[in-house]
């Protein structure tokens, strides 16, 4: 085989090889789960429609079903855990411009591009709660009509995810 036969054949056979790998990574593409009745919190069994606020969901490597969580504050304590070595293929919060807070269902978007309010008068299946938002815009609304204060994915940290309710610093107990 000539040289530039060799370089056209080699060619080919490497864009063949990358469509092969962009086809494998659109297939195990990972997409939320919509939760129904019967599902139920990872960490305390609570099931996830029967409270208010925010869900989540994050889905790890090497298992079918994601974890599912009734609070999105649980889900930032589990994924923030130093201890955790489960590698994250996706992790998925509610909307709440376009859910129902009362009675969330649906409207995932993708956890690490949304945007959080901690310190606002609503409360979530936990108490005190990270709202979730797709858009800053939809989530300083929110802060300005709830209270709070408005952060990014990255900007949340082990503190503000602790799960005890808010009952440590609740001075009425």
């Amino acid at each position: 085989m000539n040289p530039a036969t060799r370089t056209l054949v080699l060619a080919a056979l490497a864009a063949a090889l990358l469509g092969a790998c962009g086809e494998s990574a659109k297939s195990t593409a990972v997409t939320p789960h919509e939760i129904n009745h019967g599902t139920s919190c990872s960490l305390d069994g609570m099931l996830l429609s029967d409270y208010p606020g925010p869900k989540a969901q994050i889905h790890f490597a090497g298992q079918d079903e994601p974890e599912y969580f009734c609070d999105t504050v649980e889900m930032f304590n589990v994924y923030l855990n130093p201890e955790q070595v489960r590698t994250v293929r996706g992790l998925f919060v509610q909307d709440m411009a376009k859910a129902d807070w009362n009675e969330p269902h649906g409207h995932w978007v993708d956890a690490r591009q949304a945007f959080y309010v901690q310190g606002s008068s609503q409360r979530g299946s936990m108490g005190p709660t990270l709202a979730s938002f797709a858009s800053r815009a939809d989530a300083e609304q929110f802060a300005a009509k709830h209270g709070g204060k408005v952060y990014a994915f990255g900007e949340i940290t082990p503190d503000m995810a602790v799960l005890d309710g808010g009952a440590v610093h609740d001075s009425t107990m």
